[in-house]
């Protein structure tokens, strides 16, 4: 059996009410879905930073290129437009 080890969490009475509601739906325990739950946010929000920090990384590198913010706005405003425009390039 894996290790693991206990945290409290406070949760509002709306929301337990709602996991109680969940676990005896699924026939799962509070503790199992609240595990998952925090392993699903933890996966996603890692990966989320991981990617922020490696466009931080290439922005600040010398093989940054960049694109004039008036080109981006004026692409903008054409989306869904008949005459819209390409993506601006570099």
């Amino acid at each position: 059996m894996s290790q693991s080890e206990v945290v409290t969490v406070r949760l509002n009475p709306e929301l337990k009410a709602k996991l109680d509601a969940l676990a005896e739906s699924t026939r799962r325990s509070k503790s199992w879905l609240a595990a998952e739950a925090i392993a699903l946010y933890v996966e996603q929000e890692g990966w989320q930073i991981q990617r922020i920090e490696e466009a931080v990384a290439l922005a600040d590198s010398p093989n940054a290129q960049w694109v004039e913010w008036d080109e981006v706005d004026d692409w903008l405003e054409s989306w869904g437009a008949e005459d819209e425009q390409p993506a601006p390039c570099v």
